[in-house]
């Protein structure tokens, strides 16, 4: 009886140092959520929207999917690796209530090339407004 006792705080002490060890050796996200750069907020005006639309649809499973369907162009004289975009959706009353950060340019945008972009979301809150989100750029990396 005494042996099953040690194997079960054995096997409990090995799950907890397990969990710190994989705690402390997280990769954390912060690069990735970082303030855009000296360089990408000068950079920002570059990146033109055009053409952007909203409509639901409803996938294979029977949900509603609303999707942002639109344009990118690189206006500026660098090379845009990667660029993301926060969507914003409010609810009625001017509240945000989903911020969302999803890639818009995920393969080189060349200076004065334009691009479409889709970006779907599934798990938009019930009180949101139906309307536009604000669409504002998060980061951009340069080739």
């Amino acid at each position: 009886m005494a042996s099953k006792t040690g194997l079960y705080v054995l096997a409990i002490a090995l799950a907890l140092a397990g969990g710190l060890l994989w705690f402390v050796n997280r990769q954390k996200p912060a690069e990735a959520n970082a303030p855009l750069s000296a360089d990408a907020k000068a950079y920002v005006r570059n990146l033109q929207l055009s053409g952007v639309s909203m409509k639901a649809t409803s996938s294979y499973v029977g949900q509603t999917v609303t999707e942002i369907e639109g344009k990118i162009g690189n206006t500026g004289n660098r090379v845009v690796q990667h660029a993301d975009v926060y969507c914003v959706f409010y609810n009625s009353y001017g509240e945000v209530i989903l911020r969302e950060r999803v890639p818009i340019v995920v393969s080189g945008l060349k200076p004065g090339e334009t691009r479409a972009f889709r970006l779907p979301f599934d798990d938009i809150p019930g009180s949101w407004n139906n309307q536009m989100p604000q669409l504002v750029i998060a980061r951009i990396e340069f080739a």
